[in-house]
C-alpha cells in the first residue's frame, strides 16, 4: 500500500483527505506493534536471561534424577524389606562328648539270695524265735509247728511197720523150715514155695511201712523251722497259734530272708553301648545317702541278647557289702567306663526339636536351613549327644522356630562360639 501510495505520490493525482486519513490509521497499529516488541526486547537483560535458562537446563536434568532416586529407593526398600523377611539365627558346631566316656545308667540293689521261706506240713505254729531285721546263720531255728495229726499218723505207720516186721519174722523162720523139711519129703514142694512166697511178701510190706515211716518222720522233721542259709529276716507273715497249710494250691509263707553280704544290681544298658558290658569290667556306684561316695562293683554276666521291645542289654554288676552299708532295694546310679573307640558329639538342648518324625536338629546349609534326624544318646540336661545324623563341621541352629521347614533361608547372625555361649 505504501508503494502504491509513493507511486501515485510521483507520478498520479494527489490523494483525498479520506484516503490520507485510511493510511494513517493503518499504519499507527503496525507502529505501536514493533514500537512495543521494541520495547520488550530492551526491557529483560542478558543476565535474567541467562538465569532463565540455566533453571530450564537444571530442571530439565533434576527431573529425570529424580525419577531415577525414586526407583533406586523403591528397590533399596524392596531389597531391604526382603532381607528383613529372612529369620536371623545363631549356630553352633557339635562338641565332641568327652562326658559320654563314661555312661551312668539307673539301677536298683537286690539281695544276692531272696528266698520265701514256706512249712512243708500242716498245724499250728506253736513258737518264733526270730523277726524282722535279725540275722540269722545257716541251720538257725526260726520257729516250731505244732502237729497233732501228724504225730498220730507216725505212731500208726510204726506199729503197721512193727505188726509187718513181726509177720516177716514168721514168715522168714517158716520158710526157712519148710526148706529143710523138703529134704526129707516131710513137706511137699507146693508148701515150700507157699512159704516161701509169703515170706517174701511180707518183706515187701515191712519195706512199705518202712518208708511211710521215714515220710512221716521227715514231715515231722518239718515242724522245726530253719534257716536255708545266712542272711537277715525281711519279713515274718506269722504268729503263734497260725494256721500252717502247706498244701500245694496256696502256701502261706512264714519268713523272708536276704542274703546281702553280697548285692545285685541290674542294670538295662543300651544297644549302642551294649559293648561296654564286658564281664570282669570295674563299674562304680552311687547312692543318694552317701553322696560323693563311690562303692566298686565287678560285671559279672549279662543276658547275651538284646530286649526287643526296649532295645536293651540286661546286666549284672555284683558289689561286696560284708559291712552291710548297703540295702537291698536301694536306688543307685551306676558308672560305666566306655572304650576308648565309643566317640560322639553333643549339642545344646535348646537345639533339639520335638516332631512326630522324631528327634531332629536343624543346621545351616548353602544359607538354608535343613532339619536333619539325629540319633540320640545320653541325656545330659543342659545337652544331648548325638549318636549318628551330625558331623562335627555342621552348623547347628540354636533354639529353632517351631514353624521352621527343611529349605527356609536363613542368615546367621552371630558368630560361633563353643556350646552356645556368647
Amino acid at each position: 500500500m505504501r508503494e502504491s501510495l509513493d507511486v501515485q505520490s510521483k507520478g498520479t493525482t494527489p490523494m483525498t483527505v479520506e484516503e490520507k486519513t485510511v493510511e494513517t490509521v493503518e499504519r499507527q497499529p503496525t507502529e505501536a506493534v514493533a514500537t512495543r516488541n521494541s520495547s520488550s526486547k530492551t526491557s529483560l537483560p542478558r543476565g535474567v536471561v541467562l538465569l532463565l535458562c540455566a533453571v530450564a537446563v537444571a530442571i530439565a536434568i533434576g527431573i529425570p534424577f529424580g525419577i531415577h532416586s525414586r526407583v533406586a529407593d523403591a528397590a533399596n526398600l524392596a531389597r531391604a524389606t526382603n532381607q528383613a523377611a529372612i529369620p536371623n539365627v545363631i549356630v553352633v558346631r557339635p562338641q565332641p562328648a568327652t562326658r559320654a566316656q563314661e555312661l551312668v545308667l539307673p539301677g536298683n540293689t537286690q539281695a544276692f539270695i531272696d528266698s520265701p521261706i514256706y512249712a512243708r506240713t500242716n498245724g499250728y505254729l506253736k513258737r518264733w524265735y526270730v523277726d524282722i531285721g535279725a540275722r540269722a546263720r545257716q541251720g538257725q531255728l526260726l520257729a516250731e509247728i505244732e502237729t497233732p495229726e501228724l504225730d498220730e499218723q507216725l505212731r500208726r505207720a510204726r506199729a503197721e511197720l512193727a505188726t509187718a516186721e513181726a509177720n516177716l519174722n514168721l514168715s522168714q523162720i517158716t520158710a526157712e523150715r519148710d526148706e529143710n523139711l523138703l529134704k526129707t519129703h516131710s513137706v511137699s514142694t507146693q508148701e515150700r514155695d507157699n512159704a516161701v512166697n509169703a515170706n517174701a511178701a511180707n518183706k515187701a510190706t515191712v519195706e512199705s511201712n518202712q518208708a511211710n515211716v521215714a515220710r512221716l518222720e521227715q514231715l515231722q522233721a518239718f515242724e522245726k523251722v530253719y534257716a536255708p542259709f545266712d542272711g537277715v529276716i525281711t519279713a515274718r507273715s506269722t504268729d503263734v497259734g497260725a494256721l500252717i497249710d502247706a498244701g500245694a494250691n496256696a502256701p502261706k509263707e512264714l519268713f523272708h530272708i536276704a542274703a546281702i553280704s553280697k548285692l545285685r544290681v541290674y542294670v538295662s544298658v543300651p544297644e549302642v553301648y551294649s559293648h561296654a558290658a564286658v564281664s570282669g569290667a570295674d563299674a562304680q556306684l552311687m547312692l543318694d545317702e552317701y553322696p560323693g561316695e563311690k562303692f566298686r562293683g565287678t560285671i559279672v554276666r549279662n543276658s547275651d541278647s538284646i530286649d526287643a521291645v526296649s532295645r536293651t542289654l540286661l546286666v549284672e554288676v555284683d558289689i561286696d557289702n560284708s559291712r552291710g552299708r548297703l540295702m537291698p532295694g536301694a536306688y543307685v546310679q551306676v558308672h560305666l567306663q566306655l572304650p576308648a573307640n565309643a566317640r560322639s558329639l553333643t549339642v545344646p538342648s535348646n537345639a533339639l526339636i520335638f516332631r512326630r518324625e522324631g528327634l531332629q536338629v536343624a543346621v545351616v546349609r548353602d544359607q538354608k536351613a535343613q532339619l536333619v534326624a539325629i540319633t540320640p544318646g545320653h541325656d545330659y540336661g543342659d545337652s544331648m549327644e548325638v549318636l549318628a545324623g551330625l558331623e562335627p563341621q555342621d552348623e547347628v541352629i540354636l533354639s529353632p522356630s517351631d514353624s521352621l521347614i527343611s529349605g527356609t533361608p536363613v542368615q546367621i547372625s552371630s558368630p560361633k562360639s563353643d556350646g552356645g555361649r556368647q
